[in-house]
């Protein structure tokens, strides 16, 4: 079998913002917007040295995604795509952590709908996190031999520009979490 490596170094093209769940506990007689002035910071993920980091499973879903997206028909193979080869053969082990700490992120105020769905009802102020510039590398392990170096690139270009990372990326209508490729380190090892 063979495993091939794509170490992936990525760049911003667009700013990065978190939104992850969190349950920080509200303070007694605590206000609603207090307790988002306290705790919007919460929705970054933070390794435990204090950096911020891309989870992996980002990356994964999203070089999925960009498969569904392409919807490109694999040579020879009738009408079958690369999509359930990029779903179940690429894997992404480890975060992209940033050189960035919790504690320099700015926030960015919005006026979002309560329960989270877009179009709904009753909105409210919330703050998330926003990082203006980031880059890093992913280390993206390809197990199925289907897909080659030159349809990874071709898929990872894609996940950039039109998938992206993170909230409000334009899988979800928004603008955020798109990058470029710098490069692409490509190892092929036989087990």
């Amino acid at each position: 079998m063979e495993i091939k490596t794509a170490r992936a170094h990525l760049k911003s093209i667009a700013p990065y913002s978190q939104s992850r769940h969190y349950e920080t506990p509200k303070k007694d007689k605590e206000r609603p917007d207090d307790y988002e002035t306290r705790t919007w910071a919460d929705r970054l993920h933070v390794n435990n040295l204090g950096n911020v980091f891309l989870p992996a499973m980002g990356f994964k879903n999203g070089i999925s995604s960009a498969a569904k997206f392409l919807g490109q028909q694999i040579p020879g193979k009738g009408k079958s795509t690369y999509t359930k080869h990029f779903e179940a053969g690429v894997m992404v082990l480890s975060d992209m952590v940033l050189k960035v700490r919790k504690e320099d992120v700015p926030g960015e105020w919005l006026f979002v709908p309560a329960d989270g769905v877009r179009g709904s009802g009753k909105r409210v102020k919330k703050c998330f996190p926003v990082i203006h510039e980031w880059e890093g590398v992913v280390e993206f392990t390809v197990v199925d031999s289907v897909i080659t170096k030159s349809v990874f690139e071709e898929h990872l270009i894609a996940f950039g520009q039109f998938i992206g990372v993170g909230r409000f990326r334009p899988q979800n209508n928004g603008i955020y979490g798109r990058f470029k490729v710098v490069g692409i380190e490509w190892s092929e090892e036989t087990v």
